[in-house]
């Protein structure tokens, strides 16, 4: 009977125990509420790095959460089934290999981008005993981890150019390490020039770029870039840039339908986004936010209707905001004012007579 009683009262007091451990709920809905998950790009790259930079949209109503990531197809997979994860960094050929490989399922319906960001330059960084990216056929050629956006890049660009070499995936950390050993010929590594790994590596490495030619059949996704002396100026010469291809890059999002609760924090973060961009391009952000154009579209993808709603809508107020001051220039035109000697007060005056001016043209239309 002792241990009857002994047993119930540590069931009771665990019971009791776990209850008291357990947050109150309104605590949880509001710690969750506004929190937006993003997956980024390995340590060191462009993705993480960017990523980072979102967390300056943190605000009452809204969390940024960066994670880590494994790359472009590695980050589609995430966007489409991992909890949590609502945004991803994605490079723009990911969408086409994925459908073409039958990866993903109703991948059409399910991704939407944000935006198109800035460009990554392919980098093929081999031994000086390899000349061209022919010489790498039949040779160990590290790509990065399976599923990166470099290991894609590298079967594209490899098959298109007719190349067969022997791929690893080991982590391009490694992949460097190895490189500079002489056990394998070279690295392929998609990132935004200057990529850390490289640019630390000395002028005596016995270590090059590789130039990397833009075919008829890679233009259809690809575009000529180039490394220069100031993008790496202990690998390249400074009268002698290496030619090369880039791809752009995508902010992609999950096609949530609108009554669902994660398309309004999604929403929520595009419309920050767009509205703080002006922040991005400023140090010390990285550098690349400034190629980015957020009305160019990306060929294949569809955009996420709230980050298309917000560009008509500030295309429509841009247009307004200029025929405004048209009518203004107008206005000054007609009443001839000298408006060097105007004070502030005596501007603001002015100004509003524009306006009684601007709504009686208005209504006698």
């Amino acid at each position: 009977m002792k241990h009857l009683i002994l047993a119930f009262v540590v069931v009771a007091f665990a019971g009791s125990a776990s209850a008291q451990q357990q947050p109150p709920a309104g605590l949880v809905a509001h710690a969750n509420q506004g929190t937006v998950g993003v997956i980024t790009g390995m340590e060191g790259g462009t993705y993480a790095r960017t990523g980072a930079d979102l967390t300056i949209l943190d605000d009452d109503s809204l969390r940024v959460l960066p994670t880590l990531g494994k790359g472009s197809l590695q980050n589609l997979s995430d966007i489409l089934y991992l909890r949590g994860i609502d945004v991803g960094f994605v490079q723009a050929d990911a969408l086409a290999y994925a459908k073409q490989h039958n990866m993903f399922p109703g991948l059409t319906d399910s991704i939407r981008y944000v935006a198109k960001l800035y460009d990554e330059e392919i980098h093929v960084l081999a031994r000086k005993d390899i000349t061209r990216i022919e010489d790498l056929d039949g040779q160990r050629v590290n790509v990065d981890v399976t599923g990166s956006g470099s290991a894609m890049t590298a079967e594209i660009l490899l098959d298109a150019l007719g190349i067969k070499p022997k791929i690893e995936h080991e982590k391009q950390v490694t992949g460097v390490q190895e490189l500079k050993h002489g056990d394998i010929a070279a690295v392929i590594q998609v990132a935004g020039a200057p990529m850390p790994l490289f640019a630390d590596i000395p002028t005596d490495s016995g270590l090059h770029f590789l130039p990397v030619a833009l075919t008829p059949g890679l233009a259809q996704t690809y575009f000529p870039d180039k490394f220069t002396h100031d993008t790496y100026p202990l690998l390249v010469p400074a009268d002698t840039p290496v030619p090369t291809i880039a791809v752009g890059d995508v902010m992609a999002v999950f096609a949530w339908q609108p009554r669902n609760e994660r398309y309004v924090r999604v929403a929520r973060f595009v419309n920050a986004f767009f509205s703080k961009f002006d922040q991005f391009q400023q140090p010390p952000r990285h550098p690349k936010w400034r190629e980015v154009n957020l009305t160019a579209e990306v060929p294949g993808w569809a955009r996420f209707q709230p980050a298309q709603d917000w560009l008509v809508q500030h295309a429509a107020a841009e247009q307004e905001a200029n025929a405004t001051q048209a009518r203004f220039n107008t206005f000054l035109a007609q009443i001839n004012p000298d408006m060097t000697k105007m004070s502030d007060a005596a501007k603001e005056a002015l100004f509003q007579q524009f306006l009684a001016w601007d709504r009686q043209r208005s209504t006698g239309r």
